[in-house]
């Protein structure tokens, strides 16, 4: 098992101090250094992250976000849009590169040990991403080849996963044609094929009806009582909290809490436990001209009377 980097990394960039990046310049990023971490990477965790840091531009995405994800948790990620959710995301399963930082998939190295971690993962894909010309069926197949699986097995797993979905009747109907809940079982269903130990799923639940909804959570539960940690990003914390053991809060970057759901609410309901982390929320901009009507309510008998039946036979007269 291949040892953690030991990287000594600020606890965050601080735009207000003169010696941090400023809105004019690049962000100057922490130099690799070999020194003892205060907080060592945990191998046994599903997912261990330190320092992670991430910047596009001028902006920084992730800046020096740390956090452990047990194995078997069914672990929600929450935060704002722009949060660094999804760069977070991209960079643990070896999507993008971070700046600086260290990301461990069960021990191992997510940049130094890609192929062992490719194989331990399982990345749903968003409807963009896939190639929707080709058959349900063509799609598992050619995913599962991907992997390095021999065609028969592909092929055999493929079945199961149709029949396990609901889509064994749309086999061989091309994904384009897919309605939106359809195409998300399948994005799902690719993810799986190999038999990932974990899965990291980006708003998995946007854009589906109920029912199709409720048959991938009941999959994806499924999945983590076998023992497998799945990963979740999302805006609904009715859907984080009802489903997941952990959850993170991420907001600028930055992890502003993270434990099980009760540890996190404190008690309290998550979504407005959310909203004290978060803050952003003010009071309602009053607009003067919105007023939904009640400042000028017309006499029902008097709108009756010059729209009624009435009105329009008179009209006709003319």
């Amino acid at each position: 098992m291949p040892q953690a980097q030991n990287v000594p990394l600020p606890d965050r960039f601080d735009q207000s101090q003169p010696n941090q990046p400023q809105l004019n310049q690049s962000p100057q990023l922490p130099p690799q250094q070999s020194a003892a971490q205060p907080w060592p990477l945990n191998p046994a965790a599903a997912v261990s992250i330190r320092g992670l840091f991430k910047h596009f531009g001028q902006k920084i995405a992730v800046n020096g976000l740390a956090l452990d994800i047990p194995v078997g948790s069914f672990y929600g990620l929450v935060g704002p849009n722009g949060a660094g959710k999804t760069t977070t995301l991209n960079m643990v399963t070896g999507l993008l590169v971070s700046d600086a930082g260290n990301a461990m998939i069960l021990g191992h190295d997510v940049w130094q040990d890609v192929n062992t971690v490719k194989r331990m993962i399982g990345v749903m894909p968003q409807p963009e991403q896939i190639f929707d010309r080709l058959t349900g069926m063509q799609l598992l197949v050619y995913s599962g080849m991907l992997r390095g699986m021999k065609r028969d097995e592909s092929l055999a797993r493929a079945k199961d996963l149709l029949s396990a979905f609901d889509l064994a009747q749309a086999a061989d109907v091309m994904v384009s044609d897919y309605s939106a809940g359809m195409t998300k079982k399948i994005c799902l269903a690719s993810a799986m094929i190999h038999s990932p130990r974990i899965l990291v799923l980006d708003e998995p639940f946007e854009s589906v009806d109920p029912v199709s909804s409720a048959n991938l959570k009941d999959i994806l539960i499924e999945y983590a009582h076998t023992g497998g940690t799945v990963i979740i990003s999302s805006h609904v914390m009715a859907l984080v909290e009802k489903m997941c053991t952990h959850v993170a809060v991420i907001n600028n970057g930055m992890v502003s809490a993270a434990g099980t759901v009760e540890q996190v609410a404190a008690g309290e309901d998550l979504e407005d436990r959310f909203l004290q982390l978060v803050g952003g929320r003010h009071a309602a901009v009053r607009i003067s001209w919105l007023d939904g009507g009640t400042a000028h309510t017309p006499n029902p008998s008097a709108s009756h009377a010059a729209n009624g039946p009435d009105a329009i036979s008179e009209s006709s007269r003319q």
